[in-house]
């Protein structure tokens, strides 16, 4: 019966993780659909390129606090189930990447695979729910990374990496369990899986920049100045 009621909770948490905030906000907000702006992906970088700066910061709040419920789901209904309570948001993830309510359709209309995000913020939401102060870690790094770097993919594969160290090191020091740092690793393959389209362009130096960051805003202003500097000489 365990097993059985553990399996619905890894179900419950895949559809609490399907749920698409971001493409709800960029609708209510603008009536457009975000699976056709850029990447096209439901997280919070793309709502705010399709609707703007704080669209995309509640999406990323509700895509962090749906996989954190995920792990309180878990602990709530198996208190010493820590391998749940580790891979409940795993599953959230899983399911925000490839959300059951966002279907991907080929040109003749027919469903052909699953759509969703790439898991940045749920990263941050697992980590979140397993220990809470984590956030005060991840979050701030991600975000100085997110408005410096400027580029979504590195700040998304990141906050995992983020999420290896902290209860690696929690571990060693023997305030939390090698287990959790499972989480990390298996969070990281998956945001590694979701943007490997990504990775080339990373690679080549041609990857997205988001404007509302720092390297955003000095490019902008690079090539701003440019036609004014070919004119000068």
């Amino acid at each position: 019966m365990q097993i059985i009621i553990s399996i619905g909770v890894l179900v419950l948490a895949y559809i609490i993780g399907s749920i698409p905030f971001g493409w709800l906000i960029v609708k209510m907000k603008t009536g457009k659909d975000i699976r056709v702006i850029e990447s096209g992906r439901t997280g919070g970088t793309n709502a705010m390129r399709a609707a703007g700066f704080w669209a995309g910061i509640l999406t990323a709040i509700l895509d962090i606090l749906k996989a954190a419920s995920a792990v309180w789901i878990a602990q709530a209904i198996f208190p010493d189930a820590h391998l749940l309570h580790v891979l409940a948001p795993i599953a959230a993830i899983i399911g925000h990447n490839y959300s059951i309510f966002v279907p991907k359709r080929n040109e003749q209309g027919r469903i052909i695979g699953l759509k969703g995000g790439a898991g940045g913020a749920a990263s941050v939401g697992g980590a979140f729910g397993l220990w809470g102060p984590s956030i005060l870690i991840i979050f701030p790094l991600g975000a100085l990374l997110f408005f410096t770097v400027g580029i979504a993919s590195v700040t998304t594969m990141s906050v995992a990496f983020f999420a290896i160290i902290i209860f690696a090191v929690r571990a060693w020091l023997g305030y939390g369990l090698w287990i959790d740092v499972l989480y990390g690793v298996l969070a990281e393959i998956l945001l590694l899986w979701a943007l490997r389209p990504n990775l080339p362009k990373l690679f080549a130096g041609q990857e997205r920049v988001v404007r509302q960051s720092l390297h955003g805003w000095i490019k902008a202003k690079r090539e701003t100045q440019q036609p004014n500097h070919g004119n000068a000489t």
